[in-house]
């Protein structure tokens, strides 16, 4: 936030700022106390979204305790820093130190010398909001979760293991430990049609608006007509229909008229948790894995009976020891029967547990770290649902599926991955050295999936293997708080340059090559089929649909896996898609975003969200469009005298009239800025008020009877300018400033003072409403006219304007130009997001909707996707799980999907989905992935290309579409005639193009039929290329 002080350390506290792999202390960033309020938007915007400014304070304030020198407890650290709060961790190499504390300039970060062991006095820890431990061994667990509850209030107390393929995590936050918002989700606002008088009233919404509610959930009233009662009244619901549900007795109440909004109360919720010595007894665990519900279970016994291994012989189990294996199941068979619920056994979980507990999965640390991290903030916050009590997550259809290996797979060869090859054998680890990756996207997870490349040995191999990573983006400082890999010194650098140079300092031995470019039709040049065919993963970590969907189509035509996933606050998803084995990401579709309506917007607006999306429409409209359209016709036509010319003589210039419009209008100094943005005050904030009134007087009424302004209708109040009222004052001042930017205007900042716009304004003639004959569109499926028609007399007004700003030679060649905006919303300096707000609010308070603040209105005006470190680490550690099964060539059933829901939290694995087989006739079938291969030569005709299709896979086709171009449909006139065209000739191939893909169908078993869908074909122009 430009001016104020963010939210820091406390006073006298250090704060440096850094990288995992690129150690470098910045001094720009302030060192400031906690007692501030403010919060540095420019870093934590995406995290505010997520957590909220509260839950962001309080973390502020926080103090954390971590014990643990390992991977895992790195991962919780570097997640911990990045959010904002405090960590003490034990022990710290002091290289360790210094790269963690870089991490975030407000974050104080220490390293504590006292050794945590049984003779410990843990008193120290009463300073501590939370505790994590990690590497301690679970009697000293014991212990110290006894500490942590018997102190008033409880610490709260977290405990995170990995050993190997496996990996536990444990919360216990006390016997009551309130919840004030259980999801961070938005409170739903439903719009109602009906409330009937019944004891349970039942309140029905507007139609085609489900209300996604739950039973037992509260709601309030507001802005009911006739049952007024309700207004202002809490009622608990339950849920009838989608579209209805009942509350209390309402048949003393007024009968309902019309109108009104319900909206969700959030409400706290408390959550017991037992302390982990009861816990081990009798777990509670949230299961990942619906197609293994016993898995927790038989998971929980079996580290018991490792923590009692390591108990007893201070050591792990020795890889591939029989004898150590034997032991292992010894103590899980005895533990199990200790256990309230007696689990099952696993021999086989018992087994790899034994064999690979030495080792680390780097992957998984990631994984189970983002976790942590989000239970250690809902902890110090009491914001979303804990995690009741344990979670067990593993990568056991890793080793599954390797089949019988030998021991000396699995034991060291002294190098830096001996932790990785306890887990997964030598054979898959080389294997991972010589991976060619395609990694589209360096943000959040692509910093992330880099790191986990350099950790995995990724593309390091000495004959093959390398990381080809493309990003077109340059760093912001809101990327630096889940971008690990960058640092303040970084912004406005290239995102992938500089994510490589970091990638390398993790590992050397990485073989990168970073791009600039977009992934798109345009850089197929670049990125074409031979580059496809080149590597062997493609991973993508995109922000947007679009762009997934090109990349699935390029990796689908080039038979490449393709590892998607993405995030939006606290959800997270992963996706894999193998060729041959799994449909594609195109395969489904999610339904699109509904777009408003665009009469509500232009003058019925019921809801923050319209009028957010009117303000930023005039933003486009004013700053950029006009301003882009004005000097797209002045390069076009190099005069004003040109121009008035061709009018006369009757040519038609596209855009003419809205130019000589915006020239005629053209501010010339500050003070004509300020007199343009308040005549656009008056426009859309009394006159359109007074025009809808003028068309529709509030007693109007529909054909049925019914009120016309009735819910979700809200009829506007026009109004009046005051320069005292701040939001008033807001508009003035940002729109003033934005046209004086657009036509290159300067201004001081006396100019920008309230008694210098006092003076203007008192010059300023406003004219008086006179209403229009304008026809109001009510129509909710009309679409904006792409053009509007212009009278005779605009033409002739058109005229007049253009030869008076020739006359007064206000139409030069610096008047022919403007400076158009591009909408940036993370630049507080620029007035963007102060003029949207402004005018977003003015339109809500015109028509009496809750207005929203800054933070908000950016978000929704910005498009912004609410983000945050921890889920972001949790995903890219499960992609890369799921690379090494790729890499390894695995079987369909050992791949797995996964969504979580990290607030809730929720967390499940599910099976990919099983490419479809399409049958076409005669036992001709094909899949996505399949296609067919057809080579033709100079002369080759489309009859002789369906004659050959017909001949190598004994079916005929009788359609052929390039793309959306109709190559061949028998009913089309004059197509018969095309069976004589070559193919060069209908397809009019470029020079550098070998190939085209098109698509055939076949004639239906019946008449009247669809056609029968066939796999692409893809047609070589000549026999020597494939």
């Amino acid at each position: 936030m430009e001016g104020s002080q963010p939210v820091a350390a406390r006073q006298g506290e250090e704060a440096s700022c850094s990288s995992w792999g690129a150690g470098s202390v910045n001094t720009n960033l302030p060192n400031m106390p906690t007692e501030s309020v403010e919060i540095d938007d420019a870093l934590y915007s995406r995290q505010r979204y997520v957590l909220g400014d509260t839950a962001m304070q309080k973390m502020a304030k926080s103090h954390v305790f971590l014990s643990g020198m390992g991977g895992l407890g790195l991962e919780i650290a570097k997640n911990l820093v990045l959010a904002g709060i405090k960590v003490s961790k034990c022990p710290w190499a002091e290289a360790v130190l210094q790269h963690i504390t870089e991490l975030n300039p407000y974050v104080h970060v220490t390293s504590s010398s006292i050794p945590l062991n049984e003779t410990t006095n843990l008193s120290f820890l009463d300073k501590y909001q939370c505790v994590v431990l990690t590497e301690i061994k679970l009697s000293l667990q014991k212990k110290i979760n006894d500490f942590c509850r018997s102190q008033c209030p409880p610490i709260k107390f977290i405990s995170a293991d990995i050993h190997g393929i496996w990996s536990r995590l444990f919360c216990d936050f006390g016997d009551e430990f309130e919840v004030l918002d259980t999801t961070g989700e938005e409170p739903k606002e439903i719009f109602i049609s009906n409330i009937t008088q019944a004891n349970p009233g039942i309140v029905t919404c507007l139609e085609n608006r489900p209300h996604k509610l739950e039973t037992g959930q509260f709601l309030t009233f507001r802005e009911i007509n006739g049952m007024t009662g309700l207004n202002g009244c809490t009622q608990q619901i339950t849920v009838v229909s989608p579209f209805s549900f009942s509350i209390g007795d309402t048949r003393e109440l007024e009968p309902y008229l019309h109108g009104g909004i319900a909206v969700q109360v959030k409400t706290p919720k408390t959550f017991c948790f037992e302390p982990l010595e009861k816990q081990i007894k009798h777990p509670k665990c949230l299961i990942a894995d619906f197609s293994k519900p016993e898995a927790s279970l038989e998971i929980h016994s079996a580290m018991l009976a490792l923590d009692q291994f390591q108990e007893n012989y201070s050591r792990k189990p020795n890889i591939g020891c029989q004898q150590d294996s034997e032991e292992l199941l010894k103590l899980a068979t005895s533990i199990s029967e200790t256990l309230e619920e007696q689990p099952e056994v696993n021999y086989d979980i018992v087994r790899w547990l034994s064999w690979t507990a030495q080792g680390f999965l780097p992957p998984l640390a990631a994984a189970v770290g983002g976790v942590a991290s989000q239970e250690v903030l809902k902890a110090v916050t009491g914001k979303f649902s804990p995690l009741c009590q344990w979670l067990y997550i593993e990568a056991a259809d890793i080793v599954e599926s390797l089949g019988k290996l030998e021991r000396e797979e699995f034991l060291p060869r002294g190098d830096r991955y001996d932790a990785l090859r306890a887990c997964i054998g030598d054979t898959l680890c080389r294997k991972l050295q010589n991976l060619n990756i395609f990694l589209v996207g360096c943000g959040a997870i692509g910093c992330e999936m880099l790191k986990n490349f350099a950790l995995l040995g990724v593309g390091t191999g000495k004959e093959k293997g390398m990381v080809t990573v493309t990003d077109p983006d340059l760093i912001e400082k809101s990327n630096l708080n889940r971008q690990f890999l960058f640092r303040p010194h970084h912004i406005q650098k290239p995102k992938s340059y500089t994510a490589a140079d970091a990638t390398l300092k993790i590992n050397p031995q990485l073989k990168i090559d970073a791009h600039l470019n977009k992934v798109c039709p345009a850089t197929e040049v670049i990125y074409n089929d031979e580059f496809y065919t080149k590597q062997d993963i493609i991973i993508t970590a995109l922000d947007n649909v679009e762009a997934r969907r090109y990349v699935d189509s390029r990796c689908l035509a080039n038979l490449r896996p393709l590892l998607d996933s993405g995030t939006m606050g606290t959800k997270g998803h992963t996706e894999v898609i193998v060729p041959h084995l799994t449909e594609s990401y195109n395969s489904h579709r999610d339904p699109p975003e509904e777009e408003i309506p665009f009469c509500t917007l232009k003058s019925f607006p019921a809801a923050i969200e319209h009028t957010i999306q009117w303000a930023r429409d005039k933003f486009e409209s004013s700053f950029s469009y006009k301003p882009s359209l004005f000097n797209k016709f002045w390069q076009t036509y190099p005069s004003a005298e040109v121009v008035l010319k061709k009018i006369q003589t009757g040519h038609s210039l596209e855009g003419c009239f809205q130019v000589i419009k915006l020239l005629s209008k053209r501010p010339r100094n500050w003070s004509h800025c300020v007199e343009l943005a308040r005549l656009k005050f008056e426009k859309y904030f009394n006159h359109k008020a007074l025009q809808l009134l003028h068309c529709f007087p509030l007693d109007t009424r529909l054909k049925d009877g019914s009120l016309f302004w009735q819910s979700p209708k809200r009829p506007p109040s026009p109004l009046k300018f005051d320069l005292n009222e701040p939001l008033h004052f807001s508009f003035l001042l940002n729109a003033a400033k934005l046209y004086a930017t657009v036509y290159c205007i300067p201004f001081t900042e006396e100019d920008l003072s309230a008694d210098t716009l006092l003076n203007i304004l008192s010059e300023v003639k406003i004219q008086e409403f006179k209403p229009s004959n304008k026809v109001v569109q009510t129509d909710e499926t009309a679409r904006k006219p792409d053009h509007v028609p212009v009278s005779s007399e605009d033409e002739r007004n058109a005229v007049f304007q253009l030869e008076k700003a020739i006359s007064s030679s206000e139409a030069t060649a610096s008047d022919l130009q403007m400076a158009a905006l591009s909408f940036e919303k993370d630049d507080d300096r620029n007035g963007h997001i102060d003029f949207i707000t402004a005018a977003s609010n003015l339109r809500a308070k015109m028509y009496n909707i809750e207005p929203a603040d800054r933070l908000k209105t950016k978000r929704i005006a910005g498009r912004i996707i609410p983000a945050i470190a921890t889920s972001t680490a949790a995903v890219s550690g499960l992609v890369a799980l799921e690379m090494i099964k790729v890499a390894g060539d695995y079987p369909f059933e050992a791949y797995k999907n996964c969504f979580f829901n990290l607030a809730i939290p929720i967390i499940v694995f599910t099976e990919t989905s099983e490419v479809r087989k399409i049958e076409i006739r005669n036992g001709i079938s094909f899949t996505i992935w399949d296609r067919w291969i057809i080579h033709g030569k100079e002369e080759f005709t489309l009859l002789d290309f369906i004659n050959a299709v017909k001949e190598k896979y004994g079916i005929e086709p009788t359609m052929v579409v390039q793309g959306v171009k109709m190559l061949y449909v028998p009913v089309m006139p004059g197509h018969a005639k095309r069976l004589k065209l070559t193919m060069h000739k209908l397809v009019k191939p470029s020079t550098e193009k070998k190939y085209v893909d098109l698509t055939v169908s076949f004639a239906p078993d019946t008449d009247g039929d669809e056609d029968l869908p066939g796999p692409p074909v893809r047609y070589y122009f000549s026999h020597d290329t494939d």
